[in-house]
């Protein structure tokens, strides 16, 4: 049987997932308390496998309740259940011990199951929650925004085949200039010869603005 201690300071949520476990043959609510700070000695004295845990709570709230609760019971494993899926949520909940977090619109079969994957070590987090935890992808912007003006008057150069000297010529600049900003343009198109780097501003456009 597991044994459940339920903290959430909102009675009708209480209610709540009181029932919903209740109706699992294997799970037994134990207790369900309104306050964070309740919660360490609940879960102490009831001999309590997981406990659920809310976040936002008066007085104690749930990242506190559950270094609290670990404190004192090692192998108790805590589960948020919680509203919110901000990372810095999920990051502080985590940090503190929990083995799971889980939002208040999962399902209930998916609730009892939660609590089934945490008894059994695993680690119940809602795919919202966990997605909160994925780094941030930004657009790659494109290399040609990285590119000066005169480089890109180098480049458009280059790949109308003019060699390094006759490049240095048009523009008024040293072979020396030449060969330097073309380092920079390798690096900035991630290309390794003039060939490459010639394809590249074909296919995007940059003989045409050339002209």
């Amino acid at each position: 049987m597991i044994r459940v201690l339920v903290v959430d300071d909102h009675p009708l949520v209480r209610q709540g997932l009181t029932g919903v476990l209740a109706g699992a043959p294997d799970i037994e609510v134990v207790e369900a308390v309104a306050d964070g700070s309740l919660a360490a000695g609940a879960a102490a004295a009831g001999q309590v496998d997981i406990v659920l845990m809310d976040l936002s709570m008066p007085g104690t709230d749930g990242i506190q309740a559950t270094g609290e609760v670990l404190a004192r019971c090692p192998d108790v494993r805590v589960v948020v259940l919680t509203s919110f899926a901000e990372q810095a949520r999920v990051t502080a909940a985590l940090d503190a011990g929990a083995i799971g977090y889980l939002l208040k619109d999962t399902e209930p079969d998916d609730l009892v199951q939660a609590v089934r994957e945490a008894a059994a070590g695993n680690a119940p987090i809602s795919p919202r929650a966990a997605l909160a935890l994925l780094p941030q992808r930004r657009p790659r912007p494109s290399p040609s925004a990285d590119l000066s003006p005169r480089e890109r008057e180098v480049l458009a150069l280059v790949a109308v085949g003019l060699p390094n000297k006759s490049v240095a010529r048009r523009l008024d600049i040293s072979e020396k200039t030449v060969k330097a900003h073309l380092t920079r343009i390798f690096a900035a198109l991630e290309v390794y010869d003039r060939t490459s780097a010639a394809l590249w501003a074909q296919r995007n456009g940059l003989l045409e603005e050339s002209h």
